[in-house]
């Protein structure tokens, strides 16, 4: 069974959705006030306070206040698990299907016999 990594979960969790997907690639132009990121999605304050809080739990960004404005801000280096990871199974994966391309190529050649 393959080990579980609660902070990769959080990670996923917080990627799996495309309102929080749309609020990381703003943040990564430059850091932005919470009311400036939800306007472009429809979305009101407090719903897009719990995207916000989801991605803050997984580490993708950073909040700071001054006075009553909160300012987002995205940690590029809370992706590195997840990029190990895909990595890791990217590995995997192309060596089982350059295990089975030789397979498929060795019966191949015994049919042609």
């Amino acid at each position: 069974m393959a080990k579980h990594d609660p902070d990769l979960s959080l990670l996923f969790h917080a990627l799996a959705d495309p309102t929080r997907r749309s609020i990381l690639t703003r943040l990564a132009e430059t850091p932005a006030r919470v009311s400036d990121l939800a306007g472009p999605t429809g979305l009101r304050l407090p719903t897009v306070m719990r995207h916000l809080s989801v991605l803050e739990e997984a580490g993708l960004i950073t909040t700071s206040k001054d006075g009553r404005i909160r300012t987002c801000a995205i940690v590029p280096a809370a992706l590195d698990p997840v990029r190990t990871w895909l990595d890791e199974q990217r590995a995997i994966w192309e060596t089982r299907l350059d295990r089975l391309d030789a397979f498929v190529m060795n019966v191949m050649k015994e049919s042609k016999k």
